[in-house]
């Protein structure tokens, strides 16, 4: 029979080797179990309903719901993740040494390609709204999933770079048995939050500024001339009527992806040093996978395509040959 002081340890057979679990009460270990269950099914199933919605219906993808895809794919493996949360809640490292860098250089990926998303999609709004007569030629499918794929590719490349002294020697930086602690250069830190977060944070609130204030201004435009408009006019300013909710939509997404993702890089940024364990960041972590659970419910509150879908999907007619052809808009 363990004794009490057995019982805290992580590895209770390693003794002082070992680190120590988190002591919370049974009733606090079993709310946190359900809710981190709970956003975590939902995180994976809502997002996965996404991506299976775009990529099976032609008629979604076009530029815009590609990039959409591209984050529900990120948000996606964001609930993959929080199954290593769950089973790390009482702050004990039960992998190898070796999987801790990596699954925190998979975190990192996820984070900085969510925010080049982000930045895409903002680019991609600015240019309908503010540029549409050339939206069809600047921004091609083809040309979309290229930037796609070089953002992933960017993010993954730049945090292998910043964590291979983890990935060379790893559990270096442990000081007990049981731990997850990486270390990386302050310098080489700020660097990569100015090129991942503060630099994209800048781009995306000087676009959807100006995309705002374009916004606002066809608005009133097309107020004060909608009774005089001819058949042509009508569908030109059914386009842009499109066009603006599609923004203010993106727009919602934008906020509260910035809201819930913010306090995360803040946290590094105004921290003393890197080192981070996956106690101390059980708080921000959590609010970032709280914005992946939130995505798809804003898509299904604002674009009835998502909720067609939903409907194709759970009547099975998504099986039926040729279903991919259904008009779902």
């Amino acid at each position: 029979m363990e004794t009490l002081g057995e019982a805290e340890l992580c590895f209770p057979h390693l003794f002082n080797a070992s680190c120590k679990k988190i002591r919370r009460s049974h009733i606090e270990n079993m709310f946190s179990y359900i809710v981190l269950s709970f956003i975590f099914l939902l995180t994976t199933v809502l997002n996965l309903l996404v991506i299976i919605s775009i990529h099976h219906y032609r008629q979604l993808q076009t530029p815009t719901n590609l990039l959409l895809l591209s984050l529900a794919v990120s948000d996606f493996f964001v609930g993959l993740l929080m199954s290593f949360q769950i089973i790390l809640i009482d702050g004990c490292w039960y992998l190898s040494d070796l999987m801790c860098p990596i699954y925190n250089v998979v975190s990192y990926v996820i984070a900085s390609a969510s925010v080049g998303t982000m930045v895409l999609i903002s680019v991609d709004r600015y240019v309908a709204i503010c540029d549409p007569l050339h939206y069809s030629t600047k921004v091609s499918p083809k040309r979309v999933r290229l930037y796609v794929c070089l953002c992933w590719f960017l993010s993954a490349l730049c945090h292998t770079l910043l964590m291979k002294d983890n990935l060379a020697e790893p559990g270096l930086y442990n000081s007990c048995i049981g731990e997850c602690v990486v270390v990386v250069n302050y310098v080489a830190v700020l660097v990569d939050l100015i090129l991942t977060f503060l630099g994209p944070l800048t781009v995306i609130i000087f676009l959807y500024m100006r995309v705002f204030v374009v916004a606002v201004t066809q608005a009133r435009a097309m107020r004060s001339h909608v009774t005089s408009v001819k058949v042509q006019g009508s569908l030109t300013v059914s386009v842009k009527k499109s066009e603006l909710k599609a923004a203010r939509t993106l727009g919602v997404v934008v906020l509260v992806f910035l809201i819930c993702v913010c306090p995360y890089f803040f946290v590094v940024i105004t921290g003393q040093d890197t080192l981070l364990s996956v106690s101390s960041a059980a708080v921000v972590l959590g609010l970032f996978n709280f914005n992946s659970c939130l995505n798809p419910v804003i898509y299904a509150c604002f674009y009835p395509w998502f909720r067609k879908c939903l409907r194709l999907i759970f009547t099975l007619q998504i099986l039926q040959p040729g279903s991919s052809q259904i008009s779902v808009l």
